[in-house]
């Protein structure tokens, strides 16, 4: 397998180490033929990609492009925020952003004390104190309502690392993905699907790409611990779309498109 592009990396607009441009020449490097830059939500208490910050995103990552000639795509990983799949990116900024990624993540602005207590501390005992071992099932439905709703009520391109500290039912996740096109991402930092999970998902139909989820730009491109976990399960790469030459057809922007 080769890497054709990076969906999901970051900089020092949330948690990265390192400039966009200097991701943009590690992508380079790896001969990619595109990257996304995908800094935390606006939500996210520590990390958070600030409003006031946009614009110079947005030229850093033209700026790039023009200077590498690697496609840099401005995105988000934007946060899940509740059941009913309010995400950071609204209507409102859409124009800003080219690339739509959503993920899980605990440490975030609540907007109810339901949310709070469900998705943070709910998940939290559920990782730190039990393991992830037997989740409730109300845990668990909360967690797939959540993941299911923000599919099908945003124009979602990437669900970043499915299941990461938030046990769900990821067979019920991959087939609404795979009914609105939005892609299942094989994350490479952290393990986030079991080897069952993600033979269960490929089954569904559902597309996937591969990502570094990098934090420094020597990550950019790293895959490895994805294309492990894909051949120790015999998962066929038919629908991996960013390898071997192939690019995704991601439905934010044709979403944008048809306005």
């Amino acid at each position: 397998m080769i890497l054709t592009a990076d969906y999901h990396t970051h900089t020092p607009y949330s948690h990265g180490k390192n400039t966009v441009e200097e991701n943009a020449e590690a992508a380079k490097a790896k001969g990619l033929k595109q990257i996304g830059i995908t800094d935390h939500g606006f939500s996210h208490i520590f990390f958070g990609l600030r409003r006031k910050k946009v614009p110079a995103l947005i030229a850093d990552c033209r700026a790039a492009e023009e200077k590498t000639g690697v496609k840099v795509l401005a995105g988000m990983e934007a946060n899940i925020r509740g059941a009913d799949g309010r995400t950071d990116i609204t209507p409102d900024v859409y124009d800003d952003f080219d690339l739509f990624v959503a993920g899980k993540h605990v440490m975030i602005a609540y907007d109810s004390f339901r949310d709070f207590r469900r998705y943070f501390w709910g998940n939290l005992i559920e990782d730190k104190l039990k393991k992830g071992k037997n989740p409730p099932e109300k845990l668990v439905e909360y967690n797939t309502k959540a993941y299911i709703e923000t599919i099908k009520n945003n124009p979602v391109d990437i669900i970043s690392h499915l299941g990461y500290l938030c046990p769900c039912d990821v067979k019920e996740v991959a087939k609404c993905a795979r009914d609105y096109g939005t892609y299942i991402e094989l994350n490479s930092k952290k393990s986030h699907l079991s080897d069952e999970e993600l033979f269960e998902a490929y089954e569904t139909g559902v597309r996937f790409v591969m990502d570094s989820d990098a934090h420094t730009a020597s990550r950019v491109g790293d895959f490895a611990l994805a294309e492990e976990q894909i051949k120790r399960v015999g998962l066929p790469t038919d629908r991996i779309d960013n390898i071997d030459g192939r690019l995704p057809s991601f439905r934010f922007a044709a979403f944008k498109a048809k306005r």
